[in-house]
Formats: C-alpha cells, sequence, structure tokens
C-alpha cells in the first residue's frame, strides 16, 4: 500500500480557534483502497482535522494535497466537488423525501426541463446495487431503520464518483448485524478503490475493518500503525497519553473505609437497551463508590441513564433493597432514592439563567410537585448548608448560576441532589472541565458521603481519578461491560483490560 502514492496528503497542518490550537503540525496520509482508522479522545483533533480536510475550516499553516496537487477547499460542497464525501454520526437527509431523491438530491436527471423521476429512480437503483442494498428506491427514506437510512447516505455519497468517503462515528446507533452489513459496504467500496477514513471509539471495530490507524492527542499526532502490527494496548497507551511502565502509583482514598456485605441497594440483573450498551449485571451497595472506565464510547453514560430511568431497558431487571422495581421515568427512579448528574451540565443539568438558589431546591421541589411549594425557610436553611458545605463561589444564593464558573455550577448541581438526601448518587463526568481545585474538593465529597452509607456511581473518563475514589471499578468497552477489578488495581490493569489483552477479572 505504501508503494501507492496517497489519495490525501496533509502535512504540516495547523489550526488555530481564539486562544486554542485545535491541530498543531500535524501529517496525515491516506491511500486508495485502505480504510484508515482516525482514533483519540475527546478533544484530540479528530473533527478538526476532518473540517479542514472538508473546507469548514481554513488552516493557519500546513498543505493538503488531494492526488497529488496542492488544494484548498473553502466549502464542503468544493470538496465533494473534488471527490472528498462525508457521512456523519447524524443522518442528514430529508426523511420526508424518497431513497432516491436523497441518493440524487442537487443532481436529479431531467427530461424537457423536469425532473424524470423514471430515470431517478433506476440511477438510484443502479447506485444501492452497488453497495448491496435492496430496498424500492421510490419508498419514503423515514419509513426505513437508521441503520438503512445511514446506508443511504454512503450510496448519496459513492453517488458523485467519490475517491475519498469520510465515516465519522457511522456505528454509533448500529446493532452488531447492522454493523456488519456496513463493513461489508465499506470492504466493497475499499475493492473499488475507495479511500475510506473510518472515525470511531470502538476499537473491537477498529481492528476488525481497518487497514491503518492514525492517533491523535491534544492537537498533535501521535503515530500512524498499521493495524496488523500494533497491539490494541499500544493503541490505548497513545489514545490516554500515558507511559504504563512508569506510572506514578495512584493516590488512595483518604477515607477509607468497609463496606458491609449486605444485600446489595441496588441489583441489575441482564440490564440492557439494543443499540446503546449489551445486557450487564451490577450490584452497588450502600457506603460504596463503585467506577466505571472505559474509553470515550464505550457505554459509559448509557449504563447510567438506564439506572436512572432517563432511557427504557428492553432486558433484564433492576431491584432494589432485594425487590423488583420498575423505572419508567426520571421521578420513579427520584421516588426510589436514586439521584443522577449529567455529564452534559448546561444542556440537561443546570437552567443557567435561575439563581444558585432556583437551581439547588430545583430536585426538591420537582419531588414534591408544583402545588406543595418549598417553604421558604427550608429553602434558605438548605440553601445555606449546602452553599458552606460545598464552597460555593460566591456565596450568593441570588447569583445567577450562569456566571458562575464551570466548578462551581458543577458543586452546584451536586448540592441540588444531595438535598434530596438520595440513597444512590450517579455522577457522570462530576469533575470535567473544572480547574484542580475543584476537582480536589468534588472527589473529597464523593469520599465522604460513602463514608456516610451513601452509594456513588462514579463516571470519569479519567482513569486516575477513577482508581482514586473508587472502592470497586466497573470496565466497559465498545458498549459492553467485560469485567470488574477491586479498588487497589492499578491504571495499567483498568488499561489493559480496555484494551483486551488482559484475561484477568477481579471482582469484589
Amino acid at each position: 500500500m505504501t508503494e501507492l502514492a496517497p489519495v490525501v496528503d496533509i502535512q504540516g497542518i495547523t489550526v488555530t480557534f481564539p486562544g486554542v490550537k485545535a491541530l498543531q503540525d500535524v501529517d496525515f496520509r491516506l491511500f486508495p483502497g485502505e480504510v484508515h482508522a482516525l482514533l483519540g479522545e475527546n478533544g484530540a483533533g479528530k473533527s478538526t482535522l476532518i473540517k479542514a480536510l472538508t473546507g469548514v475550516h481554513t488552516p493557519d499553516a500546513g498543505e493538503i494535497r488531494l492526488a497529488g496537487a496542492p488544494v484548498s477547499f473553502h466549502s464542503p460542497a468544493q470538496a465533494q466537488d473534488a471527490g472528498i464525501s462525508t457521512v456523519y454520526q447524524e443522518v442528514n437527509l430529508c426523511t420526508n423525501l424518497s431513497v432516491a431523491e436523497n441518493i440524487l438530491l442537487g443532481r436529479e436527471p431531467r427530461r424537457f426541463g423536469s425532473i424524470d423521476g423514471r430515470a431517478m429512480r433506476a440511477r438510484a437503483a443502479q447506485l444501492l446495487s452497488r453497495i448491496g442494498l435492496h430496498i424500492d428506491p421510490a419508498s419514503a427514506l423515514g419509513s426505513h431503520p437508521i441503520a438503512v437510512q445511514q446506508l443511504v447516505a454512503i450510496a448519496r455519497a459513492v453517488a458523485v464518483d467519490a475517491r475519498v468517503l469520510i465515516l465519522d462515528e457511522p456505528t454509533s446507533s448500529l446493532d452488531a448485524g447492522e454493523v456488519a452489513e456496513l463493513f461489508r459496504i465499506m470492504r466493497v467500496l475499499r475493492e473499488d478503490g475507495v479511500a475510506i477514513l473510518f472515525v470511531s471509539h470502538f476499537l473491537d471495530q477498529v481492528y476488525e475493518i481497518s487497514d491503518r490507524m492514525t492517533v491523535l492527542r491534544n492537537g498533535a499526532l501521535v503515530g500512524e500503525y498499521a493495524t496488523a502490527s500494533a497491539s490494541r494496548l499500544e493503541i490505548v497507551r497513545a489514545m490516554i497519553g500515558r507511559d504504563l511502565g512508569v506510572l506514578d502509583e495512584v493516590e488512595r482514598r483518604t477515607a477509607e473505609h468497609d463496606v458491609p456485605s449486605t444485600t446489595p441497594l441496588l441489583h441489575a440483573e441482564n440490564l440492557g437497551r439494543t443499540g446503546a450498551i449489551s445486557p450487564f449485571d451490577l450490584e452497588l451497595r450502600s457506603g460504596e463508590v463503585v467506577g466505571v472506565a472505559g474509553l470515550l464510547g464505550s457505554g459509559r453514560t448509557e449504563l447510567a441513564r438506564l439506572l436512572f430511568g432517563a432511557d427504557h431497558a428492553d432486558s433484564g431487571r433492576v431491584l432494589i433493597d432485594g425487590e423488583p422495581v420498575k423505572l419508567r421515568n426520571p421521578r420513579s427512579a427520584i421516588a426510589k432514592g436514586i439521584a443522577f448528574t449529567s455529564e452534559d451540565r448546561k444542556a440537561e443539568g443546570l437552567v443557567a439563567d435561575l439563581t444558585v438558589r432556583d437551581n439547588l431546591i430545583l430536585a426538591m421541589q420537582a419531588a414534591r410537585g408544583w402545588a406543595r411549594q418549598v417553604p421558604r425557610r427550608t429553602a434558605d436553611e438548605l440553601v445555606e448548608k449546602y452553599v458552606n458545605a460545598l464552597d460555593i463561589r460566591p456565596a450568593n444564593p441570588e447569583a445567577v448560576v450562569g456566571t458562575l464558573s464551570g466548578g462551581n455550577q458543577q458543586k452546584v448541581l451536586l448540592a441540588r441532589w444531595l438535598v434530596t438526601r438520595p440513597r444512590l448518587l450517579i455522577l457522570d463526568e462530576p469533575t470535567r472541565g473544572i480547574d484542580v481545585g475543584a476537582k480536589a474538593q468534588i472527589q473529597k465529597v464523593v469520599a465522604d458521603l460513602a463514608a456516610e452509607g451513601m452509594a456513588v456511581l462514579f463516571i470519569s473518563a479519567e482513569l486516575e481519578e477513577v482508581m482514586r475514589v473508587s472502592d470497586r471499578v466497573v470496565v466497559l468497552r465498545d458498549r459492553r461491560k467485560i469485567g470488574e477489578l477491586p479498588g487497589d488495581a492499578g491504571v495499567d490493569d483498568v488499561l489493559a483490560l480496555i484494551a483486551g489483552e488482559a484475561e484477568k477479572v477481579a471482582t469484589s
């Protein structure tokens, strides 16, 4: 493959946004007839690289060559005209139109000045046949499942005789059978000489379909690897940015305590949701912090949402105190003493235009119902208690929460749920985007809550943080629970399990 000339050759590309270097001196090569995986955690620069290649962003430095010729695209349309097509995670088609209309939108065959419907359907059928998809071109796109819609988007992409096909997280909403069908089509296109850039967080899928991999981290190129010769542990190390052989010993929680060996507070049996997370078993006990570790896209948030009733499970059951319960929605979960802080505190957590006071008592008020207002005196006492306990700054209940720093906003969200005195607290990325001091405070709060008897499920992309606060760690990969490790395991052990190179699974 390396004897061929690359169809895409990016040299020293740099993209800068105000105060941020999204890409810094990155090289990238893509050859005809290969599937090349682009890997990296959030903020690594994957999306920026794709957008620089397709004309969404203009590079500040560097050069992009297409089939050996320098190019400078100023829009995705220009890139598409040059043979670069992109299919994004969210299908960007018109579900109210037919399959044929979607495939040939803007390029419809015409006869006597009008769209030739028969010719359009015939051409669409040819394109669908090329990728082995046998559906009626006249059928409404919206009548087909998401997986088929995604394949139609690929048919549209190759309709322009694409030399380069970019697939951005195409398998995120697909089940195993649908992924297999997508991979079959990718292999057909690869045999036809199409260069495919495959962006995914699923390592198992990357190793199944890709020929080479490029890893980015913090906007910089880490390396280019041949899939057949690169170990999963090597790739995980490159993505995470840890030299596993010289990792310092992770600091353990200062508030050590014994977890009672009683009936689990919550027991999930074979709980799962198709397309979100495979069925899993999980026990959570009072006074225990259970960490959830895994790469981005491994199913961490999906697991949390099932336990909170935000998503509906289609398999398994949940028992609380040994009794089966139905978590039909978040309200039913709250009634059972379960609280949940979302990783997206702006969109799913705080109400930015309300005050600290209003945000802090929101969950308690919702549990009581709007007809039974929380007494002002009770609200004042609770607000003062948690503003002081969590050191929320400024210590002004009337401050608009949107004006607070990220760390203090996170503390307000945490305080909102502590007011309800939950038995189980689910924290999804509670320290993302906040400073070191605020992180340490939140970690201490978690340890103190467990010491007082609360069960805590702690989700974080930072493995050191997970190991620091947890009594036990659940490890996920590719939306499956692949094992559990005791809290005294090392970060190396977790990474090896994520990479699929550790067979030993410890359970507590």
